[in-house]
């Protein structure tokens, strides 16, 4: 006998349909084949099966038995598959009467004692579900609670595959995961030991130039001596960004979802991703790939912070990878088994010492390093990554004085509001454009928004020919000169914005040539 049940596939973020046909009573000695493009993981999904039939009451197949995986040029991978073939091969044999089987969307990993375990991508498997008109999705429920958070489409949860056989054979009823509780804990942050600005000791100018950055959007690099609090300030960047949007937070729990870190317990609900890879990252880590291509840090840091500590330190190879997903928010990877574009929209915040051992320019210590050394360390930075970060600020090292002061800094809250108040004016200003912050501005609309008058334009030009700035600095300005003037609550860029603006670009010249 025959039996379909529909499952998915993910590739990225996004989920594919999988046919799972299961055909048992086939003559000859009582055997399993799997077919259809399966890995390992697939593959060995034949004994946790056998066995969870057994210890949830039921009888396994005696005869030959054949589960084909369609399409078969489709690459499957991951546990997504025992309990589909598990119920699969109970209505194959007739122990499970359901009509109309092939309605549901079905995914799970299945224990030895028949009890679900969860699956990585439930987000885009609802959205499957809903794009193909699935009556509903039955899922482990974790899996369920983020499936729940996609509108049009019911889900259940189920706890195991006899829960699940007695679902669909009519023998018990199950309530959908109430998608008003998803959406509740979807967002309540999850307490992590929260840190704050007021933690901060001194570095005003520092503290302004992260504020500007948030407030627009803008990548930033921070340079200065170790201890000088470049780390910590950093850590503390996503008190201060807006709350997510529910369409965000949906973003970004489908990119945490394909990546599995909705299941481990990696992810805070409810907040922006902060992502903090290591200078040994490899280029697949950072910027995503493998066989069946998935999210990297750039997409997992998607409408948060991507924070690469010691800059030069990382392979030049892995840094010259962002170079076109900082300018188009996204990145495309082509691998054997198919083209996947992945989501990458983040706020780069990097930090550096002046040279090698880090105390160039600190008049408390001396540096140890020669002209030579000093100019690889820079070099390995390049120019065109450079012009895509748009604030360049120095970190100086802390007085004794600073860090003896019990007086706290300005708590996050505070900084917070005037943020919220100048995102509320680009929401605004770019209303009904997919843009959502000045530093996603394309051409036409920073001839737009940044008009200058004669004055100001010339006070640019002579900036830009002093420092010798390219074309792309010269955009990036007029951008952090926007928010500047967001900031201030300016309908019009004037003379005290674009200062500041051009301020955040001196460092291209006078630390790096």
């Amino acid at each position: 006998m025959l039996a379909t049940i529909s499952s998915a596939a993910l590739q990225g973020i996004d989920a594919e349909i999988v046919h799972v046909e299961v055909n048992a009573g086939e003559a000859g000695e009582p055997r399993w084949f799997l077919v259809g493009l399966a890995d390992t993981a697939v593959k060995e999904s034949s004994d946790r099966v056998f066995t969870a039939l057994n210890n949830s009451g039921f009888r396994p197949p005696r005869t030959r038995t054949t589960i084909n995986l369609a399409p078969g040029n489709l690459r499957k991978e991951g546990p997504f598959y025992d309990l589909p073939i598990a119920l699969g091969i109970l209505a194959a044999t007739g122990q499970l009467k359901c009509e109309r089987l092939g309605d549901w969307l079905i995914a799970g990993e299945l224990s030895l004692s028949g009890a679900t375990r969860p699956v990585r991508g439930a987000l885009a498997m609802a959205r499957l579900a809903r794009t193909l008109g699935k009556r509903g999705l039955l899922l482990p429920a974790i899996s369920a609670m983020e499936a729940a958070l996609v509108e049009g489409v019911e889900v259940y949860a189920v706890d195991s595959l006899a829960s699940a056989a007695r679902f669909l054979g009519g023998e018990k009823q199950l309530q959908p995961v109430d998608p008003a509780e998803a959406r509740r804990r979807a967002s309540t942050p999850t307490a992590d030991g929260a840190v704050d600005f007021s933690e901060i000791k001194g570095q005003h100018a520092l503290r302004r130039a992260v504020e500007v950055a948030v407030a627009g959007s803008h990548n930033i690099l921070m340079i200065g001596p170790p201890g000088s609090g470049k780390s910590m300030l950093a850590k503390r960047i996503p008190t201060v960004m807006p709350a997510p949007t529910l369409d965000e937070h949906l973003e970004i729990l489908g990119i945490h979802s394909a990546a599995g870190r909705t299941i481990s317990g990696e992810m805070t609900w409810g907040a922006r991703p902060f992502r903090s890879p290591h200078h040994t990252v490899s280029d697949v880590a950072l910027l995503g790939g493998g066989t069946i291509p998935g999210p990297g840090e750039i997409s997992l840091a998607h409408h948060g912070v991507l924070f690469l500590d010691e800059l030069p330190e990382f392979k030049r190879s892995a840094l010259e990878t962002l170079r076109q997903p900082l300018e188009d928010g996204e990145v495309s990877i082509s691998r054997s088994a198919g083209k996947v574009t992945l989501p990458c929209s983040m706020m780069l915040v990097a930090a550096m010492n002046p040279c090698p051992c880090g105390y160039l320019g600190d008049s408390k210590r001396e540096c140890r390093c020669s002209p030579v050394q000093v100019q690889r360390y820079r070099a390995r930075i390049s120019g065109p990554l450079l012009d895509r970060i748009d604030l360049h600020i120095e970190a100086p090292a802390l007085s004794l004085a600073e860090l003896r002061s019990e007086k706290p800094g300005e708590p996050s809250a505070a900084m917070r509001v005037r943020v919220d108040a100048a995102r509320t004016r680009q929401h605004g200003r770019f209303a009904g454009t997919k843009i959502s912050a000045n530093a996603r501005m394309t051409h036409a609309q920073i001839r737009k928004h940044c008009a200058l008058d004669s004055t100001l334009g010339d006070l640019l030009q002579q900036a830009m020919e002093q420092l010798q700035l390219s074309a792309r600095a010269y955009d990036r300005i007029l951008k952090v000169a926007r928010t500047i003037a967001d900031l201030a609550g300016a309908e019009r860029i004037e003379s005290p914005h674009l200062l500041e603006a051009i301020q955040y670009r001196s460092l291209d010249r006078a630390v790096f040539y």
